[in-house]
Parts: C-alpha cells; sequence; structure tokens
C-alpha cells in the first residue's frame, strides 16, 4: 500500500513539473511576441 501512495505521489510530481515547463513556455512565447511588435 505504501509503495502505491509513494508511486502515486511521485507521477504527481513528475506531471506538476512537465506541466509548469509548459507553462514556462508559454510565457517564453508571450514574451517572444511583445517584443516583436515593440521592435515594429
Amino acid at each position: 500500500m505504501k509503495k502505491t501512495i509513494l508511486m502515486l505521489c511521485a507521477l504527481l510530481a513528475l506531471t506538476a513539473c512537465n506541466t509548469i515547463q509548459g507553462f514556462g513556455k508559454d510565457v517564453k512565447k508571450v514574451g517572444e511576441v511583445v517584443e516583436t511588435a515593440g521592435k515594429k
């Protein structure tokens, strides 16, 4: 039972990291768009 709970927590932690990474990519893309618009 403990192993199942531990594995579930590890899976949730890894999923959260991937979500945060994806969010960071989105923020970077928005920043690039704003920067490009500012140069025009």
